[in-house]
């Protein structure tokens, strides 16, 4: 029941990061009560949990505090290194940034691509999507990167259910 929870909340936060460019703070508290609910049985898994999401913390806040990666992504990550391992962490930290390597890539082959009309009332989704998407390039608009940490997290969640 946990993992579905956690799944959900990781593709509701996916799809608000590349509407929005935001992600909200109420997800991302509950993916950490989440996973502290998910390691109740153990309380030395909790502590060795915390004092891994604690210096993830502080890791990721100097890459903050330096511009290169934003404050919802900072708490979103730590959110989900809470009730896990070591391991889990490094696993989680790896497929994101493989994850993020996919997303940068489609991302610059997107901004070769012809600007497109703006997308007429009616117009599907996708035309929609690729539209809006095409305009924040323009603009320099920053990477949904909370997607890519969504796709690191369920990848994670569900290998630690195996």
């Amino acid at each position: 029941m946990v993992l579905s929870v956690e799944i959900a909340l990781l593709l509701y936060v996916a799809t608000i990061d590349v509407a929005t460019r935001l992600i909200p703070n109420e997800t991302s508290l509950a993916l950490a009560l989440l996973g502290i609910a998910s390691q109740f049985p153990g309380p030395t898994h909790i502590a060795e949990s915390l004092v891994v999401a604690a210096i993830l913390f502080l890791l990721l806040f100097v890459v903050y505090q330096r511009g290169a990666i934003g404050g919802g992504d900072v708490k979103l990550l730590v959110a989900l290194a809470i009730g896990l391992p070591l391991g889990g962490v490094v696993q989680l930290l790896t497929v994101t940034a493989l994850a993020g390597g996919v997303l940068a890539i489609w991302h610059l082959i997107m901004r070769r691509l012809p600007a497109p009309r703006p997308a007429p009332s009616g117009s599907s989704f996708p035309r929609r999507v690729y539209a809006v998407e095409r305009w924040r390039h323009v603009r320099r608009a920053p990477l949904p990167y909370g997607a890519a940490i969504a796709c690191g997290g369920i990848w994670t969640i569900l290998s630690r259910g195996f």
